[in-house]
């Protein structure tokens, strides 16, 4: 009876975290036509204050390797209704813009992925609740995580 009641209690650890993530999709619907959404479910972390995740949109395309590129658009958090989730959206991406050096016009090109162009967008780590962005077709969502250093310094009085 105890074995029992103890494999049951093992099971339901391991069945609980996949149901809830499923139950938690539910609040995120699905994308409109033009649209993908992309989830990323983070790992839990010890101290997920200490961590954020910067979201990186962009596609990869044929460019120069001198000149800096970047396309039009931005990032914009919207509330799901009755949930208080947020899900993030990239209604547009363009035009492509970039810097203007002279380059050897018999140069080949290469293929380079191009970001939303201004500072990164960060968002906080929360490894209960997935991230969830949508982008329009033929648009990359990647991410990268920071973690805040062990050292704290004090700013002198002045």
């Amino acid at each position: 009876m105890k074995t029992a009641w103890i494999s049951t209690f093992f099971a339901l650890l391991i069945v609980m975290p996949i149901a809830h993530a499923a139950d938690d999709m539910k609040a995120f619907p699905l994308p409109e036509k033009g649209m993908t959404r992309h989830v990323l479910q983070l790992p839990p972390q010890e101290d997920e204050a200490a961590f954020k995740v910067e979201l990186i949109v962009g596609k990869e395309v044929s460019t120069d390797e001198r000149n800096r590129y970047f396309f039009g658009g931005k990032i914009e958090e919207k509330n799901i209704e009755g949930w208080g989730y947020t899900r993030y959206v990239v209604p547009k991406v363009g035009p492509l813009a970039g810097t203007m050096m002279a380059v050897d016009p018999n140069a080949p090109k290469v293929a380079r992925f191009i970001t939303l162009g201004g500072n990164p967008y960060l968002i906080r780590y929360n490894s209960r609740l997935p991230v969830v962005v949508y982008v329009p077709k033929g648009v990359e969502v990647r991410y990268r995580i920071w973690r805040a250093g062990e050292e704290v310094k004090s700013i002198m009085q002045g």
